[in-house]
């Protein structure tokens, strides 16, 4: 069975439904998965509400009410299937919209699952956004759900290892540019903050790629742009965005950048990037692209309030962008901290990974996003741990891993890694091959960095 028959079963599962609960992942994949689903259902008339867990567990269980309505779970389910049947719910009361790997159960819940048609590169916002379409082809919202699913595939890593959106995810991007809610830009700059940070800064921060004298250090960034002849500072004297930027600046920019790289022996190819605009958010603000906007969602989730991105997702320019921008900027502020704590205190080195354990200083939702920002100013070659312990559970540690796409391509999968580790003490882990996490017992916290350091020593040989 193909994915638009499970498509088409799970959109008319729904419209035959007398009212929905949606219940969605904390992040920007998720909170865009339940803007689009739960938009499709109230346009539809059925009544809908929706539920936000960090994680599906044993302990969150009890935030899926025990009532009548269909449970659809969005960006979240599929492998945890187990703790459905636990629960009672039969497989009439539950669809499925996912990305993630499928758990084997007695109970054929119905599902729109990207990863059981070999969908590598697609998101459950995708997903969503389908199963949306099929529902109501003339949908008037279909313009915007188009554009939170491009927000939420770029959110979940689905453009970085090919520079852009490929196969369903790109089509989607295109259902955007046709109804003109997303602007798609071909060979960009492959650098995130272009509609809001200095060039200067979004080159001193870039690490894929990694650009030689410029990655890691803002004032030769800014030394680099001078020398080419750039002019940084617009007529008010503010720093200029790479958006502001005309075409031949851009080229030269480019151009000087690749040149810099072959001196060095870098391939320049991941100069260049899709880069997704939303023409009709305000310039200068993170709503404009779609990486910016999924860091507004992000810190939303990540500080546990993820309504405020829904609502942002959903149109509301008022209050509730406000408090969103807001906390975007305590997000920024605490992950700068972070990396800073982590430069500071340095990380304990292992042959092939190094780690740092920052007990409760920080959020367990933010060390991650931290960790990634450190890397790009430590050993890039060992993918860096973080342990850290969750406020609301002492028998848990928290586990954030990051690389980047060179050691990627060498063999690296932390996702591979983190999952087998974990499930070896009793844990259990999950992600992407250059980003994942896992949570397991405080008991096996000791060793369990050099357990992940010889997985992925075996990775390399």
């Amino acid at each position: 069975m193909g994915p638009e028959e499970d498509i088409r079963r799970v959109a008319g599962r729904i419209r035959d439904a007398e009212r929905v609960t949606v219940i969605s992942h904390i992040d920007a994949d998720g909170i865009t998965s339940e803007a689009i689903m739960m938009q499709a259902v109230r346009s539809y008339g059925i009544p809908a509400r929706s539920v936000f867990v960090r994680q599906l567990e044993p302990m969150t269980m009890k935030y899926v009410p025990d009532d009548d309505s269909l449970k659809v779970f969005v960006d979240l389910g599929a492998g945890q299937q187990d703790l459905l049947e636990e629960r009672g719910l039969g497989e009439e009361e539950v669809v499925i919209i996912d990305h993630h790997v499928p758990q084997n159960t007695d109970t054929p819940y119905l599902q729109a699952n990207a990863q059981q048609h070999g969908l590598g590169y697609f998101s459950a916002a995708g997903m969503a956004y389908l199963v949306a379409r099929h529902m109501d082809a003339g949908n008037p919202s279909l313009g915007m759900l188009a554009k939170l699913a491009v927000i939420g595939n770029v959110g979940d890593m689905m453009a970085r290892e090919h520079c852009g959106l490929v196969g369903p995810a790109r089509s989607i991007a295109g259902d955007g540019a046709e109804f003109g809610t997303v602007e798609i830009r071909g060979r960009e700059l492959n650098c995130y903050g272009i509609s809001t940070r200095p060039v200067k800064v979004c080159l001193s921060y870039s690490d894929d790629p990694f650009i030689p004298g410029i990655s890691g250090n803002e004032k030769k960034a800014e030394e680099f742009l001078d020398k080419i002849g750039i002019r940084q500072r617009n007529p008010a004297g503010t720093w200029r965005v790479w958006e502001e930027y005309t075409a031949e600046e851009k080229g030269i920019v480019m151009n000087a950048l690749a040149e810099q790289m072959l001196a060095t022996g870098e391939d320049p190819s991941r100069l260049f990037t899709e880069q997704y605009i939303f023409p009709e958010e305000t310039f200068g603000t993170p709503l404009r692209n779609a990486s910016e906007y999924a860091t507004m969602l992000n810190a939303c989730g990540r500080w546990a309030e993820p309504r405020i991105g829904s609502a942002i997702c959903l149109g509301d320019r008022g209050q509730m962008l406000r408090d969103g921008e807001r906390m975007l900027r305590h997000h920024r502020t605490i992950i700068r901290e972070m990396m800073e704590y982590i430069l500071d205190t340095g990380t304990t080195e292992l042959t092939h990974i190094q780690f740092i354990h920052t007990g409760d200083r920080f959020p367990d939702t933010i060390v991650g996003i931290g960790a990634g920002m450190a890397l790009s100013k430590l050993d890039w070659e060992k993918p860096i741990m973080v342990l850290s312990y969750l406020n609301d559970d002492p028998e848990l540690v928290k586990i954030s891993m990051r690389t980047n796409e060179r050691m990627v391509k060498r063999g690296v999968d932390l996702q591979a890694a983190l999952t087998r580790a974990s499930e070896e003490v009793g844990g259990g882990g999950g992600g992407h091959k250059i980003a994942a996490g896992a949570y397991i017992p405080t008991s096996a916290e000791k060793e369990f960095a050099h357990r992940v350091n010889r997985i992925i020593a075996g990775q390399f040989a």
